[in-house]
């Protein structure tokens, strides 16, 4: 029998055990497993093979009084495109089948997911019907649909080249009469710039670099976190370039002794846009202008798309889930810190919680999230909007980056009185985030009883699937000493060497990035030494003990099941 205090099952998990699919002990478990890694119950389920998707199906059909149908049998082409985001259909694990009139028929797998329903015809404006599929079935149509998606995506960014002149661009904020717009009639200045864009995008750039020097001019991308050069046009080019970036961003043109930032939005299509932070810095030859490519889609790819091993992504979750307390995200710059606080504040965002952030500066807009663009011209530093969100009835507050004490002592007062505060540091590893603070001036009793979870991550090239190789030239003496423990090596090792030609698909051997995580539980162990004053060494070994793997081994990790490369990982790793 479920003891009193277990969590109450769904109707559809009471008829699985009810009809001799689940036993109740595996129900409940299975339940509240699915809840806390944000998965649906029945996908869960499968996932799990604890029960037969068809089974499910039939039974739940008959049950419920839903019709049954086949995917197999469907054309995912005939889907209606773009009336569901993909941020609800991964939230909801559904589908559009296809309209009728003012009817949508939705392909779900469990029939008591009446909120899908219900959020679904908000944002539409349409009825909706579930129509219940098997749930093996719906998870590949639901990849197959979206990658026929961006298949589209990529598509349109191709028939946009053709038409470069006339890319739908506008600015992020208005335009001041004061700055006045140049002669745009410079058609192969324009057909240069938005091709240089539209590479960059379809490429996976993060950021675009415009050069000049003395007797060159050159354009770089950075992608996958390494810099390459895509182009060197004419040096006299280089003022021209520059005032049509300006204006693209609402800069003022005639400016050119100090730095100046900007934004501008790219429409790719009705539904899809990609918005530029702009900046410019006069150096000796001119103007650098370096664009930072901001793509909403990565905030949105769900915690399973970052890298976290199976123990850290539980760590990570349950933490969320706590009513109170501190989250720290640390590392350097371009480490992926905003993708992880972005991701976990995705998973905060139900209609129940009120959640704040002040961030340096905004750079993806978070629907039913507050986000204040913290201006310390005018006073609103990270502090003063702190205890602004504290007058706000907040349940979560997301502080960009703990700059100072005075930062630090409300976030910490924001965690001890009911509040869930994530924040980053700008730290190497757990161990000194905890000394960064201690030497800031925090007390250690609000540290160690405060904080709940510390992340230090970096970002570590993917390799190829198409052209990597297996690295076998490498004598097991070697990798023993770069960390590979024996139990690595005698298992399912498979370490890879990336193709430095590269092949169509990637770059250089690699094609996009994974996360490499630290992911440190605050123990009544590490609590204890934290009052005690303990160095960095001293709270890293003992992390170690509690068997947290450090960023080196849980790169080794990686490396072993050929993600990334033994290279990659002592790249971005360090003994």
């Amino acid at each position: 029998m479920a003891t009193s205090n277990a969590t109450p099952l769904s109707g559809l998990a009471r008829m699985l055990v009810r009809d001799g699919i689940l036993d109740e002990r595996k129900a409940q478990q299975s339940y509240q497993d699915a809840a806390a890694e944000r998965i649906p119950f029945v996908s869960y389920l499968v996932q799990k093979q604890h029960a037969d998707g068809h089974r499910i199906a039939e039974a739940a059909s008959v049950e419920f009084g839903t019709p049954y149908f086949d995917l197999r049998a469907f054309n995912i082409s005939n889907m209606p495109a773009g009336l569901i985001q993909e941020k609800l259909i991964r939230k909801h694990h559904t589908l559009p089948l296809y309209r009728r009139g003012n009817r949508l028929f939705i392909a779900v797998s469990d029939p008591t997911n009446l909120r899908a329903l219900d959020e679904i015809k908000f944002h539409t404006g349409l009825s909706t019907d579930a129509v219940l599929v098997e749930e093996r079935l719906l998870a590949d149509a639901i990849n197959r649909y979206l990658e026929s998606q961006e298949e589209d995506y990529t598509s349109t960014l191709g028939n946009l080249e053709e038409g470069l002149e006339d890319l739908d661009v506008e600015a992020m904020e208005d335009t001041p009469a004061d700055r006045a717009e140049p002669d745009t009639d410079d058609a192969p200045i324009v057909r240069f710039v938005n091709k240089i864009l539209l590479d960059a995008i379809k490429g996976g750039a993060s950021d675009i670099h415009f050069e000049p020097y003395e007797k060159t001019y050159r354009v770089r991308f950075r992608t996958d976190g390494i810099l390459h050069e895509v182009t060197k046009p004419p040096t006299g080019l280089g003022s021209r370039l520059a005032a049509r970036l300006k204006v693209m961003s609402q800069m003022d043109i005639s400016e050119r002794r100090v730095p100046q930032d900007g934004r501008i939005k790219l429409k790719i299509t009705k539904s899809r846009a990609i918005d530029f932070r702009v900046n410019t810095l006069p150096t000796l030859w001119g103007e650098k202008i370096v664009l930072r490519i901001l793509d909403p889609s990565s905030a949105k790819m769900g915690i399973d798309y970052l890298g976290y091993e199976a123990a850290q992504k539980e760590m990570y979750l349950k933490a969320l889930s706590e009513p109170q307390g501190m989250i720290l995200v640390t590392g350097p710059t371009g480490s992926g810190k905003t993708v992880s606080l972005y991701t976990g504040l995705n998973i905060l965002n139900t209609p129940e919680r009120n959640i704040a952030t002040a961030e340096d500066p905004v750079e993806i807009n978070l629907e039913g999230i507050n986000q204040v663009q913290v201006n310390a011209r005018v006073g609103l530093n990270f502090a003063a909007a702190l205890r602004s969100f504290l007058r706000q009835d907040p349940d979560v507050i997301m502080v960009g980056e703990i700059r100072d004490l005075e930062t630090a002592e409300i976030g910490i007062k924001a965690a001890q009185t009911g509040h869930l505060v994530l924040s980053t540091l700008h730290t190497n590893s757990a161990a000194e985030t905890i000394t960064r603070l201690l030497n800031m001036g925090v007390a250690p009793f609000n540290l160690a009883t405060t904080l709940n979870l510390i992340i230090a991550q970096r970002l570590a090239r993917r390799l190829c699937g198409h052209c990597a190789r297996r690295a076998d030239d490498l004598p097991r003496e070697v990798l023993l000493q770069e960390g590979f423990t024996e139990a690595d090596l005698d298992g399912d090792f498979n370490l890879k060497h990336p193709n430095k030609e590269g092949c169509s698909k990637c770059l250089m051997g690699y094609k996009g990035r994974v996360g490499i995580y630290e992911v440190v539980r605050i123990t009544q162990n590490l609590s204890r030494l934290i009052l005690e004053g303990a160095n960095a060494l001293e709270l890293q070994k003992q992390s170690q003990l509690e068997g947290f793997n450090d960023l080196r081994r849980s790169a080794l990790i990686k490396a072993a099941s050929g993600v990334t490369s033994l290279e990659e990982v002592n790249r971005v790793t360090k003994d």
